[in-house]
């Protein structure tokens, strides 16, 4: 199994390409994929000025408030019309939806989780308390509040970092070393067959 831990305060940021925001990608599958050809990508984003999300076409995804006001999101067809304002409560949506953002204040960011459909699917879910976490061959863990011991290790896992595994099926024991600790939890699983 790959293991990497990460901390937010030195991932690389990214510029859009609008001029909206910038991108930490915190990581991709296989490595080293561009947007066109990534099976799944984890990021946060900083949003500073409203504008359209791009478009991936054949992608699922899910976006997570971290910190600031929040966003509106609202398609051109009219089928998703959300307000991305309470800080860490998941919201997937399709990715190939043309969506407008709005800033409800000032700049805000996000955790973002693609996924290439057919591929793989995401499971998104935020603890606030010990829990046992499912086994899965790739995934993602982002302390978002707090301290959270993973897997009985001394050393703790603060507010900020994480750390992500690739190629090999992994569960965890999570335990929140803090008071109102959260913890952002992402099991990456093959894309269920179809029929």
């Amino acid at each position: 199994m790959a293991l990497h831990r990460f901390s937010r305060a030195t991932l690389p940021a990214t510029p859009w390409k609008n001029g909206g925001g910038t991108t930490q990608e915190i990581a991709c599958w296989p490595a080293g994929a561009g947007l066109s050809d990534f099976g799944w990508r984890v990021s946060i984003a900083t949003i500073a000025a409203a504008g359209p999300f791009s478009v991936f076409a054949g992608v699922d995804r899910s976006i997570t408030l971290l910190d600031g006001e929040g966003v509106r999101l609202h398609s051109r067809d009219g089928r998703i019309d959300h307000r991305l304002d309470v800080p860490h409560r998941p919201f997937a949506f399709p990715g190939d939806v043309e969506i407008d953002c709005t800033l409800q204040g000032g700049a805000s960011s996000d955790f973002n989780v693609m996924t290439r459909r057919g591929q793989w699917r995401a499971e998104v879910q935020v603890l606030d308390g010990a829990g046992a976490i499912a086994p899965a061959s790739h995934g993602v863990l982002l302390v978002l509040r707090g301290d959270w011991r993973l897997d009985g290790e001394d050393r703790l896992c603060r507010e900020g970092e994480g750390l992500h595994w690739t190629e090999a099926p992994h569960a965890w024991q999570a335990v929140p070393a803090s008071p109102d600790a959260r913890l952002a939890v992402v099991r990456i699983l093959p894309a269920d067959p179809q029929p």
